[in-house]
């Protein structure tokens, strides 16, 4: 008996420690746990390791993959069949990550195929299948290292154009699709792989889980095609690439696999049908708009582009510096940004990241950029802005037969809202006669000349234009542009050869005394100094009827009727009568990239769209 207690005595000490048993962990710890894979990091879901313990397989899938592989698929048939799909589909991809050989890749994404869309339906993965989501990221990143062409600074460039894939148990024949597929008339080329990246000055990064590998593809325009002009040279646009497989589970049993290779705009199509299911493409806008701006032109032209004033425009002058971001969309509300000062499109990127990633907007809207040489005189800038849009709208619709492209909508940061007032204001006479003394029609001045301040004179609204939304607008000036600052931007300016030939002829005209007082062509800076006459004919002018104006003002503190953001006063920025006017409290004078500047954006869109629950405007913050 005695004895009996000791041989049970360890067992006591040991406690709570028995062989199987719980130890007290977190729910992130157990989650995270649940989410391992081969996707992840360098462990197997547990999923995959039941399979390969079950048949005494891990040993040998360590030191011959291909071998346990050929093992666990010698299985298949049987009624576990589903799921050692799934599982030949991850641990082909874990043998690729070793070998980094293409075939293996692609057949991690021919078993998640299988896995994913059976010929009969029954079988397929429901919508609360734990395992989906791992089957189609398995797929997707098997077919974008299968179609491995090269490493890149940015990532794996997709094979566009491959014909045939060895396989380790057979061969895929590929019908390529370039030669089909174009973007609004663009040939597309050099495809990068959207998840290799990380992204950097992006709050947020919007995907779509679906089928397919999110690519970002630069565009070329086709010989004899009809292709955007409207979109800039050297962009960057998202497609999507998908490998629809011929029965693939069939094709394993005879080693013959067969396949075409699909591009998708998925922003335009935004689903493909697979065995008469509807399943979503896969869709990474932001990691496509922050590759688009990695490195590109843009970013050097914000101060260049305000002291030179005839650096080239990019995308050229045949758009009067107007650009989409995609091709034009029928039955999608144009959306034109406007940046301001020293700026350029590039500034609007947090908002239209967050715009995009909203599918509500993305699917009613669709955006537009103008670019402008921001020390040029702001009513010959928006002479350009106004030129482009109509050359827009007349050549994407000429017939007049897309009502959406009549409920434009333009957004102007800082100067830019000066530019977007002139869009909806008849100004008659009214600029001209605020400066000289004869009127126009009776000027003395060369053909050129006249046509020049006639177009930079003259405004009408746009019929095309329903609404307007102005941020940080200096409607009476700005308060820089009146000090020692001011004078200091004025001398980096350099006036183009335009205008200082308009000055000379000018001189003519002032001394016959048709011009008041010491006029001279003004640069941006001039305009937004409240003295001059023409930033007070702007203030004056009232916005056209029909057409709706929001505003959003910055203010550094409270109360905010005597605040400024540190370029722009309240009372400057302050204009009646307006639909709305949100005041952000504290916040400085590039608001356009704030949360809550965008959240106001976005109501307003869902407004302007008569999309049901918009929400209210935003108090102003304390």
């Amino acid at each position: 008996m005695r004895f009996r207690w000791l041989v049970l005595l360890p067992a006591f000490a040991l406690g709570c420690a028995t062989p199987i048993g719980v130890n007290l962990s977190t729910p992130q710890a157990v989650m995270i746990q649940g989410l391992e894979s081969e996707l992840t990091g360098d462990r197997m879901s547990a999923f995959s390791r039941e399979f390969l313990d079950r048949l005494s397989l891990a040993d040998l899938y360590e030191t011959n993959p291909r071998e346990a592989l050929a093992q666990l698929r010698a299985g298949l048939g049987g009624p576990d069949e589903r799921n050692r799909l799934l599982a030949l589909a991850e641990l082909w991809f874990g043998a690729a990550k070793r070998s980094q050989d293409r075939g293996e890749y692609m057949a991690s994404a021919i078993y998640a195929y299988a896995f994913l869309f059976p010929m009969d339906p029954a079988n397929a993965p429901g919508p609360y299948d734990g395992k989906l989501r791992l089957a189609l990221e398995l797929y997707d990143r098997g077919i974008t290292q299968g179609l491995k062409k090269a490493e890149t600074p940015l990532g794996t460039e997709v094979d566009l154009n491959a014909e045939k894939v060895e396989l380790p148990f057979g061969t895929l024949e590929l019908e390529p699709p370039v030669k089909a597929f174009r973007y609004g008339g663009y040939e597309v080329a050099h495809a990068v792989s959207m998840g290799d990246l990380e992204i950097r000055g992006l709050r947020n990064r919007y995907k779509r889980l679906g089928i397919g590998a999110a690519l970002g593809a630069d565009v070329r325009v086709v010989k004899g095609s009809e292709a955007d002009e409207w979109i800039p040279p050297n962009s960057k646009v998202a497609i999507t690439a998908f490998l629809r497989l011929d029965d693939p589970r069939a094709a394993l049993d005879t080693a013959k696999f067969r396949g075409t290779l699909e591009l998708y705009d998925a922003d335009e199509t935004p689903v493909v049908t697979i065995l008469g299911r509807k399943v979503p493409l896969a869709f990474e806008p932001s990691a496509t708009l922050a590759y688009r701006l990695e490195g590109a032109a843009v970013w050097d032209f914000e101060l260049a582009g305000f002291r030179n004033t005839e650096l080239p425009l990019i995308g050229g002058r045949q758009t009067y510096g107007l650009a989409m971001l995609y091709p034009y969309r029928p039955g999608r509300i144009p959306v034109v940004f406007v940046h301001g000062t020293a700026s350029s499109p590039a500034r609007w990127a947090e908002m239209t990241n967050d715009l995009l990633g909203d599918p509500a907007i993305a699917s009613r809207f669709q955006f537009w950029f103008f670019i402008y040489n921001s020390g040029n005189p702001i009513l010959a800038s928006a002479s350009r802005l106004r030129e482009g849009l109509r050359k827009a709208v007349a050549d994407v619709d000429p017939e007049g037969n897309d009502p959406s492209i009549r409920k434009m909508v333009v957004i102007g940061h800082s100067q830019g809202g000066l530019l977007t007032k002139l869009m909806v204001v008849d100004s008659g006479t009214q600029f001209w006669d605020a400066v000289a003394t004869l009127p126009f029609e009776k000027v003395d001045l060369s053909d050129e000349t006249k046509q020049l301040l006639q177009q930079a004179m003259f405004f009408e609204p746009l019929p095309f234009v329903s609404r307007v939304i102005f941020i940080s607008t200096p409607h009476r000036g700005s308060f820089l542009a009146e000090n020692w600052l001011g004078m200091l931007a004025r001398r980096l300016v350099n006036t183009p050869a335009a205008i200082t030939k308009l000055g000379s002829e000018f001189g003519h005209l002032r001394e016959q005394r048709v011009m008041r007082g010491s006029w001279r062509p003004p640069t941006a800076i001039d305009n937004m100094d409240w003295s001059n006459p023409g930033l007070r004919v702007l203030a004056s002018l009232p916005i056209a009827p029909g057409v709706k104006a929001n505003s959003i003002i910055p203010e550094k503190t409270n109360p905010y009727t005597d605040s400024d953001d540190g370029v722009v006063k309240y009372a400057s920025a302050h204009i009646e009568p307006v639909e709305s006017e949100l005041v952000i409290v504290p916040a400085g004078h590039s608001v356009q990239s704030s949360p809550r500047a965008i959240e106001e954006v976005r109501r307003i869109l869902y407004e302007q769209a008569g999309i049901r629950g918009s929400t209210p405007t935003l108090p102003s913050s304390n």
